[in-house]
C-alpha cells in the first residue's frame, strides 16, 4: 500500500498545462494563423494537459490506497509570523477534483481543435484554457489560503479573456466587464473572510487554522451586526461564502454567468459548468470545520442555495438560446449543491459537484456540436428534427439530459437524490424551504430540459426557415439552407467519452463517496449538531437498492411530469405553448427579464455608484481637496514667502540690524523674567 505522494510528481501535474500556455503562447504568435502553426500548437496544448490526467490518475489511485501529501514546496516570504507559501495538500477531495478537471479539460482541447477550426483566434484560445488548466489545478491542491486565493483570482482572469475573446463584439465586451465586476464584489467577501482567520489566528495553512479552531470559536466579533452580538467564526463563514456566491454565481450575484455564453462554446463548457464555478462550492468543503461551527452561517447557505436552484431554473423554462437555457441549468444545479452544504452534505455536494461536471459539460459541448451542425445558429425555435441528421450528438444530448433530470441508474439521480434527502433530514430552520424548493426544482429541471430536446432533435425542421440566424461569433459561409450535419470526430469523441460517466460514475462511486472513507480525512462534520448525513448512511443499502428507492418517492413523478409536459406543448401540441404564454404574459414577461435584476444593478446600483463616484470626485477630490486644501495651502505658502521675500534683500547692515533687534529682544526677556 501507498503511504506517500512524491512533491515532483504533485509539481508536475499543474506544470505541464502551464509550460503548453506559454509554448503555445509562444508560438502561436511567431508561427501565425497557418495549418502548422495551428497543428503544432493544439498539440503541444494536449500533450501538456493528457501528462496532467494521467498524473492526476496516478495520484488519485494512489490516495485510494492510502497515500496522502500536505507541505510547502516553495515559501515565499515570512512578514511577523504569517509565512506565505506554495503548498501542496493532496487527499480524497483533492484528488477527485485533480481528475475531474484534467479529465473535462482534455475532453475541451480535443473538442476545441473542431469547434474553433475557423476562428483567426485558435492559437490564442488554446494557450488560454492550458493557463486555465494550470490556474484551477492550484486552486483545488492548494494548502493554504494564499495560493487558493491567487488561484481563484487567476481562473478568474482567464474566465474574462475568454468571455471577452471575441472581442471585436460589444456583447462580449460587456459580458465579461460583467463577470469581472460582479466577482469583485464577492471577492471582496472572499479577502475579507481571509484578513479576518490570518488576523486571529496567525496562519493561512489550513492545518494551521483548523487547530486553532475551538479557540476562534469562543471570539465575539467587535462591532454589532443588526444590533445584535455575533460570533467572529459566522461572520468568517458567511464572508468565505459571499466569495463562493461570486465564483459558483449564487443569487443574487448569478447574473454574470448566462452573458458568460457570449464566449465560444468549449469554454462554456470547461469553466462555466464544470471545474471554476465550482470552486466556490469545493473552497466551502474544503472549508467544513469552519462552518461546521455556526448554524446561522449554515441556515444562510440554505436559503441561497434554495433560491438559486428553483428560481434560476424558472428563468431556463423561457430561453430560446440553447446556450443560454444549459447555463441556467448550472445556475440551479449549482444552487443543488450549495443546499447540501447548507446541511452539512458536503460531500454529497462534492459527489453532485463530480458527476454534474460530467453530463453538463456533454450538455454544453453537444449544445456546441448542434450550433456547428447548423452552421452556428443558437436558437431552438429554428431548429427541430435534427435526429436523423445528427445521431450521435442526439444520442450522447439524452443520455446527458436522463443525467441532468436525474433518471434512476443515471449518474446524476443518486447526486441529486442525496442532497434532497440530505435537505429533508437537516435539523436547520432553514431545510425545510429548502427541500420544498428542491423539490419543485426537479420538476421544472425535467421540464426545461426536455423542452430543449424536443424542440432540437424532435418535430418538424425549422432550420431552413430561418431568416435571421444568431451566429456564435463565426462568420456562416454555408447560408441558411445548407442540411444540418454531424460533426467532425474530434467533436463526436469527446462527447461519447464524457456521456460513459454521465451515466455511470453515480453507480459506481456514490458508496466510497458518501458512505465511505474516501472524503473521510477531507470534510468534517459535527454529527450530533447536524444528523443529515447519519440518517442518509442508514438508509443506504447499495446502488441498486438505492436506485429502486426512486419509485417510492415523489421526486421520480415530478420529473416524469416535467417531461411529459415539454412532450405535449412542444410536440403533441405545440400550438397551445403560444396560448399558455399569453394568458401568462406578467408572469413570462418578468421571466424573460431575468426578475428584472440586470434592470436594477444597471440603473439603480451602478448608477448610484457612479453618482457617487463623481459626487466624491467633483466635490471631495475637486472641490475639497484640489480647490481647497491644496490650492489654499500653495496659496498661503505663496503669501507668506511674498512677506518675507521683503526682508530678504541681500544688504549686509539689513542682516547685522536684524541680529541686534534679536540680541536685545532675547536680553529682554531674559532680564525680565
Amino acid at each position: 500500500m501507498s503511504t506517500t505522494l512524491s512533491a515532483s510528481t504533485l509539481l508536475a501535474v499543474p506544470l505541464a498545462p502551464l509550460i503548453g500556455a506559454v509554448l503555445v503562447g509562444i508560438f502561436g504568435t511567431r508561427l501565425g494563423d497557418n495549418w502548422f502553426g495551428r497543428r503544432l500548437c493544439h498539440t503541444i496544448a494536449i500533450l501538456g494537459v493528457l501528462v496532467s490526467f494521467i498524473l492526476s490518475l496516478s495520484v488519485l489511485l494512489d490516495v485510494i490506497d492510502g497515500a496522502r501529501f500536505n507541505d510547502s514546496i516553495y515559501e515565499w516570504m515570512v512578514i511577523g509570523g504569517l509565512t506565505m507559501e506554495i503548498g501542496f495538500m493532496v487527499d480524497g477531495l483533492t484528488a477527485m477534483m485533480m481528475v475531474v478537471v484534467t479529465f473535462v479539460s482534455l475532453m475541451v482541447h480535443l473538442y476545441t481543435i473542431g469547434y474553433m477550426e475557423e476562428d483567426e483566434g485558435y492559437n490564442r484560445f488554446f494557450a488560454y484554457i492550458s493557463l486555465f488548466t494550470f490556474s484551477m489545478l492550484m486552486l483545488v491542491m492548494s494548502n493554504n489560503l494564499l495560493q487558493l486565493f491567487f488561484a481563484w483570482e487567476a481562473v478568474g482572469l482567464v474566465s474574462y479573456l475568454l468571455i471577452g475573446f471575441w472581442y471585436k463584439r460589444p456583447t462580449a465586451i460587456f459580458a465579461n466587464m460583467k463577470a469581472f465586476l460582479v466577482n469583485r464584489v464577492g471577492d471582496l467577501g472572499f479577502i475579507l473572510g481571509i484578513a479576518l482567520i490570518a488576523a486571529y489566528t496567525g496562519s493561512l495553512n489550513y492545518t494551521e487554522i483548523f487547530a486553532k479552531l475551538p479557540e476562534l470559536a469562543t471570539i465575539e466579533f467587535p462591532w454589532y451586526i443588526l444590533g445584535q452580538e455575533s460570533l467572529l467564526v459566522t461572520v468568517i463563514a458567511i464572508c468565505l461564502f459571499i466569495g463562493a456566491m461570486g465564483k459558483s454565481a449564487q443569487f443574487p450575484l448569478h447574473v454574470w454567468l448566462p452573458d458568460s455564453m457570449e464566449g465560444p462554446t468549449p469554454i462554456s463548457a470547461l469553466i462555466h459548468a464544470a471545474t471554476m464555478v465550482t470552486a466556490g462550492i469545493f473552497m466551502v468543503a474544503r472549508m467544513s470545520p469552519v462552518f461546521e461551527l455556526s448554524d446561522a452561517a449554515l441556515n444562510f447557505i440554505l436559503i441561497i442555495g434554495a433560491i438559486t436552484a428553483l428560481f434560476m431554473g424558472f428563468l431556463g423554462m423561457v430561453q430560446n438560446d440553447i446556450k443560454r437555457v444549459v447555463a441556467y441549468s448550472t445556475l440551479s444545479q449549482l444552487g443543488y449543491m450549495t443546499v447540501a452544504l447548507g446541511a452539512s452534505a458536503y460531500s454529497v455536494a462534492l459527489f453532485h459537484l463530480m458527476t454534474h461536471a460530467f453530463f453538463k459539460a456533454l450538455l454544453f459541448l453537444a449544445a456546441g456540436s448542434v450550433i456547428m451542425g447548423l452552421h452556428h445558429n443558437q436558437d431552438m425555435r429554428w431548429m427541430g428534427g435534427l435526429r436523423k441528421y445528427m445521431p450521435i450528438t442526439w444520442i450522447t444530448a439524452l443520455l446527458g439530459t436522463l443525467a441532468l433530470v436525474g433518471m434512476p441508474l443515471f449518474s446524476g439521480y443518486y447526486s441529486k437524490e442525496a442532497i434532497k434527502l440530505s435537505a429533508e433530514f437537516s435539523t436547520l430552520p432553514a431545510a425545510t424551504f429548502a427541500y420544498y424548493a428542491l423539490l419543485a426544482g426537479v420538476f421544472v429541471t425535467s421540464f426545461y430540459s426536455f423542452r430543449l430536446y424536443f424542440m432540437v432533435f424532435h418535430g418538424p425542421e425549422r432550420y431552413h426557415l430561418n431568416p435571421d440566424a444568431h451566429h456564435d461569433g463565426h462568420d456562416d459561409h454555408h447560408g441558411h439552407d445548407a442540411k444540418p450535419h454531424e460533426s467532425p470526430w474530434v467533436v463526436t469523441v469527446p462527447l461519447l467519452l464524457l456521456a460513459v460517466p454521465s451515466v455511470v460514475i453515480g453507480y459506481l462511486t456514490i458508496g466510497p463517496m458518501l458512505f465511505g472513507d474516501f472524503l473521510a480525512d477531507a470534510v468534517h462534520v459535527n454529527h450530533a449538531l447536524h444528523p443529515a448525513m447519519t440518517e442518509l448512511a442508514a438508509l443506504y443499502h447499495g446502488p441498486i437498492a438505492f436506485a429502486l428507492k426512486a419509485f417510492s418517492s415523489i421526486g421520480l413523478y415530478l420529473a416524469i411530469a416535467g417531461a411529459l409536459l415539454a412532450w405535449y406543448l412542444y410536440l403533441h401540441n405545440p400550438k397551445l405553448a403560444p396560448v399558455i404564454a399569453h394568458k401568462l404574459r406578467p408572469l413570462v414577461v418578468l421571466l424573460e427579464n431575468k426578475y428584472y435584476l440586470d434592470w436594477f444593478n444597471e440603473n439603480v446600483i451602478a448608477r448610484a455608484t457612479m453618482a457617487l463616484g463623481s459626487g466624491l470626485w467633483k466635490g471631495g477630490d475637486r472641490g475639497l481637496i484640489e480647490a481647497g486644501v491644496v490650492n489654499m495651502s500653495w496659496k498661503l505658502v505663496g503669501r507668506v514667502a511674498a512677506v518675507v521675500r521683503q526682508a530678504q534683500t541681500g544688504y549686509l547692515y539689513h542682516y547685522a540690524f536684524v541680529m541686534i533687534v534679536g540680541v536685545l529682544a532675547l536680553m529682554t526677556y531674559f532680564v525680565w523674567r
